[in-house]
């Protein structure tokens, strides 16, 4: 079908595009530039294209213009921690059996790591780890271009173990099951005095067992839990390793009454949902779910079982060599001796009617002693003499059956 053409008197219809109709030629100049054209220039011209050198400059000149102080934040020390080849060698799918503070460079705070700390290292560990920053770190080489290798080969791994550690350690609840399972507290916990380690050589009271309840505070649901040091009056710790020196006796004994009194009733919130089992993979029977959350559940009733044992434990040991318990019952017991003597001189007989008494007392118990020894020597003479008889008895026994016929 053909089109017709189109009548010489037609005129196009006025345009209703709000956009500015384009023109063959602009009508200035185009000059580049911005922000994004000057790092481009950078990049190229400065550091021959090589992303490495661009951002080593670019964070060297961020920290020289950024003043530390004044409530600026900082890098708040976090995220420098060395990196051994067991740790950048971690698989991905092992993820529950890593340190996910190790992994962020938080081990030397780990559960006392803020939120803010968490994020700069995550940060951190993500500009070094990047697979696309790895790619180009290898490309630097060229040995791998060369031999014609696949410079990315599981680059990604660690940088995926980091973003596991992050995500842990940002959400409040997962963060609580780690840290009640926490690999440095359960090699600690191992590390705990026994009865055995007071009996020949025994250590200094404080300095032992003050850093133990300082640790197990923290699963405490109730804050801000006793210390086991009696407080003083400057808030300075106590010279006396057994802490009783230097306190007033009314004080150290509340402070200790309190201290064991909250440890045997010890809430806490340690829990052990992080070393659950999982359900077989591929598994879609719902028998197996029910099966393994049921047996899940009976494992975290056992440990906490275990937990609140081992916590009761350290407490009686604390308790059955603390100085200061020892030192408050012999001052009770002092006290009441002095009561007790101080009331029967005040309410007791005369000194001469007391001589008299005691003298009494004891002609008493010598003449009991002395019928005692009579009673034990006649007892002992009709024995013998029975002994006596019944040998005679049998001697005249044999003497007439001797004499009998046969």
């Amino acid at each position: 079908m053909a089109i017709s053409a189109l009548p010489a008197d037609y005129t196009p219809p006025a345009s209703t595009s709000k956009l500015t109709p384009a023109v063959a030629q602009p009508a200035g100049k185009l000059i580049a530039v911005g922000p994004a054209f000057l790092a481009h220039i950078q990049l190229t011209k400065l550091h021959q294209g090589d992303f490495k050198k661009y951002d080593d400059a670019t964070a060297e000149a961020r920290a020289a213009a950024t003043p530390v102080g004044n409530g600026v934040e900082d890098d708040l020390g976090v995220g420098e921690e060395s990196e051994d080849e067991a740790l950048l060698s971690l698989d991905p799918k092992e993820w529950k059996k890593q340190d996910q503070y190790r992994v962020l460079g938080l081990s030397h705070l780990r559960w006392k790591a803020t939120p803010a700390q968490i994020k700069i290292a995550h940060r951190k560990k993500v500009l070094r780890h990047h697979p696309d920053k790895k790619a180009s770190d290898k490309a630097e080489t060229g040995v791998a271009s060369a031999l014609g290798l696949n410079i990315n080969t599981n680059d990604d791994a660690f940088f995926k173990c980091i973003q596991k550690a992050h995500e842990v350690l940002t959400n409040a609840e997962r963060r609580r099951q780690f840290d009640s399972v926490d690999p440095q507290f359960l090699e600690e916990i191992d590390d705990v005095p026994t009865e055995k380690d007071f009996k020949k050589n025994p250590p200094p009271f404080l300095p032992t067992f003050a850093p133990i309840f300082k640790r197990e505070a923290r699963f405490s649901k109730t804050q801000p839990v006793p210390e086991l040091a009696v407080p003083t009056s400057g808030d300075s710790p106590s010279s006396d390793p057994n802490d009783v020196q230097g306190h007033e006796f009314a004080h150290l004994k509340a402070h200790v009454g309190a201290f064991y009194d909250f440890w045997y009733n010890f809430d806490s919130w340690r829990s052990f949902e992080w070393l659950d089992k999982e359900v077989n993979e591929g598994s879609d029977s719902r028998d197996d779910k029910r099966y393994t959350e049921k047996k899940n559940k009976s494992e975290r009733a056992r440990r906490k079982k275990e937990d609140i044992a081992r916590v009761r434990g350290i407490v009686d040991l604390c308790l059955s060599v603390d100085p200061r318990v020892k030192h408050i019952k012999q001052h009770e017991k002092e006290l009441r001796e002095a009561k007790k003597a101080g009331g029967a001189a005040k309410n007791g007989p005369t000194p001469a009617a007391a001589e008299k008494s005691k003298k009494d007392a004891e002609a008493e118990k010598a003449k009991k002693e002395e019928e005692e020894k009579a009673a034990k020597a006649d007892a002992k003479k009709a024995k013998a003499a029975a002994a006596t008889a019944a040998k005679k008895a049998r001697r005249a026994q044999r003497a007439v059956e001797d004499e009998t016929p046969a």
